[in-house]
């Protein structure tokens, strides 16, 4: 058993990586730093002499590169260098664009990442940023001669445009551009599919989920180029840096936000608040932990109707073990309450063959989750779950990969029934199936 230094552990952790973003932020505010001299963590992603770590590729589905063969991928990018030659070149230490051709595309793919960017443009232009090949964090001509009030450009750059109309972080919070002639500069946030920008300082969109451009039914995938977007009139970059975000300070980052309400169900040390076989479970530095061959589901002393729980948690190879959702209090929480969600180790080799609503994330049984946003395993992950009356969200790591309503389900995996899904109200547990899954920082919030 650990003592209540383990809670505090995990508290002033993630203070503490604050506080190192904190800093790397504030000490590149002001005058533009030399190329070589990136913020401390932050590489260079543009060497201030020539395009080398970077190609070119118009507004292109990623999926269809990641979908050809080396070869024809290889045609494709020479096609586009003579392309990118032509309208892209270097200038006192400045990425220059005509205004024409293809995008300048990273080399390299990113998930998560902090990137610092300053850009200059002119009158009447219009430009952006892809995160992970997908459009964009928007760039344009903020004024009223720019011809673009009608589609909002009157709120200026930086929002993510091409969300849909009304969607979080379509359009800035607040006006952030500076007059033609000077210099803008970004810091763009990337975790999971949410976005936070600020420009010049302002903070204007704020952890908006990115939509999928190419296919809005599914999240944003995993990791994917960053490009500059050209859009006809000459636009400047320079002081490209970035840092990509360890899972650690990513799950900080996403419990800090919108944490206000939440409250410790587990205090880290014991089982206090706890019911059902808990002998079957240890508490190791601060976690849960399911006893190897061991299982069950053990869960709160209290019940929840509609609630949003956050927690962390670590998977072994192959691990398996689920969230119990509205649960009685006995019984299997997959068929008698109204649910168990999955958690598992989808990159095991004995889950190939699954049916799809066995995939972590999914409600077992029932619906199926989005797969592909699991950190690796060995690793912790994020994981935050809000039941809304029938309804049931999950999001992974930032990524949202699940959001149905279970309520209209009508075919179930096997044929089985599933008396419970229709269930108001009941605990929330750990549904352990014999391996050595971890959970830990696990909080509740009472809707």
């Amino acid at each position: 058993m650990k003592t209540k230094s383990s809670h505090l552990f995990l508290v002033t952790t993630r203070l503490g990586l604050a506080l190192t973003l904190s800093a790397a932020w504030h000490a590149w505010e002001g005058p533009a730093l030399a190329q070589s001299d990136p913020p401390k963590g932050f590489t260079a992603l543009f060497n201030g002499k020539d395009l080398a770590g970077w190609h070119g590729m118009g507004h292109f589905d990623p999926r269809q590169l990641w979908a050809m063969k080396d070869e024809d991928q290889a045609r494709k990018r020479a096609a586009d260098l003579e392309d990118f030659k032509k309208h892209w070149s270097v200038e006192n230490g400045e990425l220059v664009n005509d205004g024409h051709g293809v995008y300048a595309t990273t080399d390299q793919e990113y998930g998560d990442i902090e990137m610092l960017i300053e850009y200059k443009t002119v009158a009447q232009a219009d430009s952006g940023i892809y995160l992970r090949g997908n459009p964009q964090v928007q760039i344009w001509d903020y004024t009223k001669e720019g011809g673009k009030w009608n589609i909002g450009a009157d709120k200026g750059s930086g929002g993510l445009w091409n969300n849909s109309p009304g969607a979080p972080g379509k359009d800035p919070l607040v006006l952030a551009d500076q007059p033609f002639g000077q210099w803008n500069s970004f810091r763009i946030l990337q975790v999971g599919d949410r976005t936070t920008v600020h420009l010049n300082g302002k903070l204007v969109v704020d952890h908006a989920i990115m939509e999928n451009f190419w296919d809005r039914s599914k999240p944003l995938w995993p990791k994917g180029p960053i490009q500059l977007q050209t859009h006809g009139g000459e636009i400047r970059w320079r002081n490209i840096f970035i840092r990509e975000l360890p899972a650690e300070e990513a799950n900080a980052m996403l419990d800090k936000h919108g944490e206000a309400g939440f409250k410790p169900v587990f205090n880290a040390t014991d089982f206090t608040g706890w019911a059902g076989p808990t002998d079957n479970y240890d508490v190791k530095d601060g976690a849960i932990i399911c006893k190897p061959g061991k299982g069950g589901t053990i869960h709160t002393k209290d019940e929840y109707g509609d609630f949003v729980v956050r927690l962390e948690f670590k998977l072994p190879p192959g691990g398996n073990n689920g969230l119990a959702i509205r649960y009685p209090g006995s019984g299997d929480t997959a068929y008698v309450g109204m649910c168990e969600l999955q958690v598992l180790d989808d990159t095991a080799d004995q889950y190939k063959k699954l049916d799809a609503r066995q995939y972590h994330g999914s409600v077992y049984g029932l619906v199926a989750a989005h797969r592909g946003f699991q950190r690796p395993v060995g690793q912790w992950n994020f994981q935050q779950v809000t039941v809304k009356g029938s309804t049931i969200k999950v999001e992974l790591n930032g990524t949202t990969i699940l959001d149905a309503d279970a309520s209209k389900v009508t075919e179930f995996m096997a044929n089985s029934p599933h008396p419970g899904k229709d269930r108001k109200s009941g605990f929330f547990g750990f549904a352990g199936h014999g391996d050595a899954v971890e959970f830990r920082h696990i909080r509740i919030k009472a809707l």
